[in-house]
């Protein structure tokens, strides 16, 4: 039934090439997000820039819309399951999606158009993003891709409560200027310092991801004119996808995955760094 409205709605549809392999990314956003509780969401943003040709400023803001709406309804499939604990959730995002909002309202707007020049490298404020975002996506990866000891992960605890709150905030600003949801951020912090286990932190962690990315997405809508058919349309394949992940999750080897799937992100880095510098 399910691929049988998706078939009928890509009938009805005058796609083109580039409109039909971005909403299979949709639906694969969804899918890896509703495995890993984060992931998928960093791919939203290459598939909009460089699938569907969207400027890298506005691709953030809709990325934010995406996977803040594809994360809700993955909390709510989580809450049924009792896998999500929203006290810590609502704690974690506090500072957080304060960063993310101060970010998308204040800081993006005002980023120069050109940032320098360096000899032929003309760095622009798109430039700018893309570069950051191929540094998140590679320290995504290595989070990914490292044999984490119990040692590995940073003890919380060890730290004031001022010090959390204030990484907190950096961790929303960061999610703020690349549109990406920072699961693999926040799921580390959820498992050392709520001693959370994997499957709740997962859970929690799209919570604190939908919290994050709608309330900072508002600070795009009061600066930018916003296509509400084109974004509803793909989150709506992404919503599918996360539904279909949420079911699959329950059958595959999530660490197996997790390292496939960080193989892939640590080669997207590379690309796009060599697509906005090296061609």
């Amino acid at each position: 039934m399910l691929f049988k409205t998706i078939k009928l709605f890509l009938q009805n549809q005058s796609l083109t090439v580039a409109e039909l392999l971005g909403y299979i990314g949709a639906l694969f956003i969804g899918i890896v997000l509703g495995i890993t509780g984060g992931g998928g969401s960093i791919l939203t943003v290459p598939i909009l820039v460089y699938i569907l040709n969207y400027n890298p400023v506005l691709a953030t803001a809709y990325s934010l819309f995406i996977v803040g709406t594809t994360s809700g309804f993955g909390t709510i499939q989580n809450l049924k399951k009792g896998l999500v604990v929203p006290k810590t959730a609502i704690q974690f995002a506090i500072p957080s999606v304060i960063g993310v909002y101060l970010t998308r309202k204040f800081i993006v707007p005002r980023i120069p158009e050109t940032i320098f020049y360096f000899g032929s490298i003309h760095v622009s404020k798109a430039t700018f993003l893309m570069l950051l975002f191929a540094v998140v996506l590679f320290m995504a990866a290595y989070s990914m891709l490292k044999n984490k000891k119990e040692n590995d992960v940073v003890d919380f605890k060890t730290k004031s409560l001022t010090m959390i709150i204030i990484q907190l905030f950096f961790v929303g600003i960061l999610i703020g200027l690349i549109g990406a949801g920072g699961g693999f951020l926040i799921i580390p912090a959820l498992l050392k310092f709520a001693k959370l286990p994997m499957k709740k932190a997962i859970g929690t962690s799209l919570l604190i991801i939908t919290i994050n990315s709608l309330i900072g997405f508002t600070g795009d809508i009061q600066n930018m004119i916003i296509d509400w058919k084109f974004i509803i349309t793909f989150t709506t394949f992404s919503v599918i996808g996360i539904f279909i992940g949420l079911y699959i999750q329950q059958f595959i080897n999530e660490k197996h995955l997790k390292k496939i799937f960080g193989i892939f992100v640590l080669i997207m880095s590379f690309l796009i760094v060599y697509k906005e510098i090296l061609s």
